[in-house]
């Protein structure tokens, strides 16, 4: 038989389709796997609950973590542009272990999101075309989301080209909608036409002062979730043009535009919806859960209703595909370098995907969804609720990588200084601190919609799914066959990046 790639052997050097996609496409993955209409619609409420008009605020605490993390990774997909990202640079920087878990705690967060994405494309599409009975179906709803998370999976699989193309068309549809919806919630704000609800914009809003640290934590935390998403950037590096910087650039790039535009609709939906406890009120607990499809109506009637549904449905199945990317090539990466079995590095001689790991993800992330679906739909609202101390997690290990793989430089320019140590410590100190404070808050039994014993099930689902990863770590470990990895064999400092043609940049941002 020839020794050439074939869909059931390991892939040398990764085997990925190489040069791919540009500056552009890079940025849209990040801004998909975000899922920006669907995180808004689904989060905005929940700040609003815990810092009331203060949310615009919050975007902007959060961004800065944020930001500092995004530069992190883009100084060391510089000298790195590897698809195992927080895997490769945390086993690199601070050893196979954490290196490991770094790369557990990125795999866990798609699997929780999948879920729940998959659950909300269901239900939003249902709801746009007048289906609500069906919606309140859980079976149906099941079957549907199951369906949302193969077919996506099926578009993964047939390569990034692919990918990149179907991303285009919903990521731009979702901004001209939630853009859109602002301009004009402001203007019928401004025009005194919007109702006695609405209320002035106020640069108060863009302040903290007065909110406990408590508030801050569990509002940072919301909006940690909804930035979530822009590393999927960093993890297609190697299907990227110029790998070493196009990917660092798309990430701050989309980190940005979502930025502004989720202060720009936080601004409108607070000056539009008001305050009150009733109808379109923010305070009104019937739309905690959705507050910007809750404007459709009273601005442009029955159409822009159906619209709104349309693009959140839109955006949670966007993200279901752009999900299963990063954490396909991160358990690729971790099964080149030895850390997970081998099965795990199958490349598809065609489509030039991780086609094992794909699957696997797909499937898992289906498992994962028909369990908590038919156990219990509040735990599987806990597990979103969940998501930031996963996401907290791995970025927090990537920010300190940074720092301690480029300790010896960081003294030797200013711009090493802040890019390469100051900046990635302060936002890995940043996710730490909302990490810890969100842990204790999660829990109380109160906190969320389940408890056990006396905890949080937010708690327990979000920890208890990162602790998981340590058994099935130590498992790895006793396989003959991976040991090299975890001895700091396969995987080190100075092993070379597996990427073909691959020179690091010389000087400049």
């Amino acid at each position: 038989m020839s020794s050439a790639l074939t869909d059931e052997s390991p892939a040398p050097a990764k085997g990925l389709s190489s040069g791919t996609l540009g500056l552009w496409g890079n940025t849209v993955i990040g801004l998909a796997s975000t899922a920006p209409a669907y995180s808004l619609a689904a989060t905005l409420g929940y700040v609003v609950l815990a810092v009331g008009e203060k949310s615009p605020a919050m975007f902007l605490i959060a961004f800065v973590p944020m930001l500092l993390v995004a530069i992190a990774y883009r100084e060391l997909n510089s000298v790195m542009p590897d698809c195992g990202t927080t895997f490769t640079w945390g086993a690199k920087a601070l050893g196979p272990w954490v290196g490991w878990l770094g790369g557990w705690g990125l795999a866990v967060s798609g699997i929780i999101v999948l879920a729940n994405v998959a659950e909300v494309a269901a239900v939003y599409f249902l709801r746009a075309f007048g289906l609500d009975e069906v919606a309140e179906n859980r079976i149906a709803v099941l079957i549907i989301g199951v369906g949302f998370i193969a077919a996506m999976t099926w578009v993964s699989y047939r390569g990034i080209l692919v990918s990149e193309r179907l991303q285009n068309v919903l990521v731009v549809f979702q901004f001209i909608v939630l853009g859109s919806l602002s301009i004009l919630a402001l203007w019928k704000v401004y025009g005194g036409t919007a109702g006695p609800q609405a209320v002035l914009p106020q640069w108060s809003w863009f302040s903290p002062a007065g909110l406990s640290s408590s508030a801050i934590a569990a509002a940072v935390i919301l909006c940690i979730f909804i930035y979530w998403g822009w590393d999927a950037c960093l993890a297609i590096n190697e299907e990227t043009k110029d790998l070493a910087r196009t990917p660092g650039r798309a990430a701050v790039l989309a980190t940005v535009i979502l930025l502004v535009t989720y202060c720009l609709v936080a601004v409108a939906v607070q000056a539009f919806a008001g305050f009150g406890t009733t109808g379109i009120g923010l305070n009104n607990e019937a739309n905690i859960d959705d507050v910007v499809t809750v404007l459709g109506g009273p601005l442009l009637g029955p159409v822009m209703a159906f619209i709104l549904l349309l693009v959140i449905a839109v955006s949670a199945t966007a993200s279901t595909q752009t999900t299963i990317l990063p954490t396909a090539r991160g358990t690729l990466a971790m099964a080149v370098y030895k850390a997970v079995p081998g099965q795990f590095a199958r490349v598809h001689p065609v489509f030039k995907t991780p086609s094992f790991s794909t699957l696997v993800m797909g499937i898992t992330a289906g498992a994962f969804y028909i369990v908590l679906k038919l156990l219990s739909e509040d735990a599987l609202f806990d597990s979103i609720a969940s998501l930031g101390l996963a996401v907290a997690f791995y970025y927090a290990v990537t920010a300190f990588a940074c720092v301690v793989y480029f300790w010896r430089s960081i003294f030797r320019s200013t711009r090493n200084f802040f890019l390469r140590g100051l900046f990635p410590l302060l936002g890995g100190a940043g996710m730490v601190w909302a990490f810890g404070i969100s842990a204790r808050d999660m829990l109380d039994p109160d906190y969320g919609y389940t408890s056990f014993g006396g905890v949080g099930g937010v708690f327990i689902i979000g920890v208890g799914m990162l602790a998981l990863g340590v058994p099935l770590m130590v498992a790895c470990a006793a396989r003959l066959s991976l040991r090299p990895y975890f001895r700091g064999e396969s995987l080190n400092r100075d092993t070379p990046v597996l990427v073909p043609d691959f020179e690091p940049p010389r000087g400049g941002l």
